[in-house]
């Protein structure tokens, strides 16, 4: 092997094995973590909304989402959720992933906190107010 092709070998392995010991940062960058007490604040919310969901009660997933809800081009009220929204949004196969799905902290530009969490090709969406987090809808996941 001539010089030239070690010297090109060597740098290409030394560039290789610098990016893979730098994990990637250089390339992607992450949003800063949720505040403790977000994050607290959050988990407790998250647990109700979970259990709502493992008893399919339309009822208390209602209570716990921002009304009225953009559904279908359409602000709708907390009946049409219950009865036409909530079976549609919540599949069992969506139920059953949202009790593991890791939820995923954002600030928008506005100062809104909020966690999505990603199941399948949909993001569920839950924002934080003055009357604490609620769940906000959902999103096709691009």
């Amino acid at each position: 092997m001539s010089f030239t092709r070690r010297f090109f070998a060597t740098a290409a392995a030394f560039g290789l094995a610098l990016a893979v010991l730098s994990g990637g940062q250089a390339l992607a960058q992450r949003d800063p973590p949720a505040p403790p007490a977000t994050q607290a604040e959050f988990r407790t919310f998250i647990a109700e909304f979970r259990q709502a969901l493992r008893a399919n009660d339309a009822s208390a997933v209602a209570s716990l989402t921002r009304m009225p809800i953009y559904y279908d081009d359409a602000f709708r009220d907390r009946a049409y959720f219950e009865t036409r929204i909530y079976r549609r949004m919540f599949t069992q196969r969506d139920r059953n992933c949202l009790q593991t799905a890791r939820p995923v902290y954002y600030k928008d530009g506005e100062g809104t906190e909020g966690f999505s969490l990603f199941c399948g090709r949909t993001i569920f969406i839950f924002t934080k107010k003055t009357d604490g987090f609620r769940f906000e809808g959902t999103h096709p996941d691009d």
